[in-house]
């Protein structure tokens, strides 16, 4: 089973870890965040990150980070450099509740399915749903609503 470690500007890497919490609260144990503080030294972080990832103890762990070219991203670059890992960054929810539902595949693979969660996350909805547009198209009185 693969890790999955978030690093982010703060609070937002605790904040998606709380989210797969309330989605998958049996799966905790191989997700981790940071959140990188404003005032924390890009070092100390890289520390926290590295003591994070052994605590994963896991084979492989996918990082993800919310912005390229920001600090937890250029951190998790470092921290990458030379261990089992695969960095995403511009991470959402889409692309992370999909990571952790694929955490036991290959670390390519979990990588692919992550950025098609991230991409298939991100759609323009209508504003009302279709079964309601169809009931008003047949509706005798605009003022009658049956649910």
């Amino acid at each position: 089973m693969n890790g999955i470690l978030i690093i982010a500007h703060a609070p937002l890497a605790s904040a998606f870890l709380q989210c797969v919490l309330h989605v998958f609260p049996d799966h905790p144990a191989s997700v981790a965040a940071l959140d990188v503080q404003p005032s924390m030294p890009p070092e100390e972080t890289l520390v926290q990150a590295g003591i994070l990832l052994k605590q994963l103890n896991t084979p492989q762990t996918l990082v993800l980070t919310d912005i390229f070219g920001a600090t937890p991203c250029n951190v998790a670059q470092q921290l990458a450099d030379g261990v089992a890992t695969k960095l995403v960054t511009g991470m959402n929810l889409p692309m992370l509740l999909r990571a952790v539902s694929y955490r036991n595949e290959s670390l390519d693979v979990l990588v692919a399915r992550a950025l098609a969660g991230a991409s298939q996350g991100v759609m323009q909805v209508a504003v009302t749903a279709p079964q309601n547009q169809i009931r008003r198209e047949n509706d005798q009185d605009p003022d009658h609503h049956q649910q």
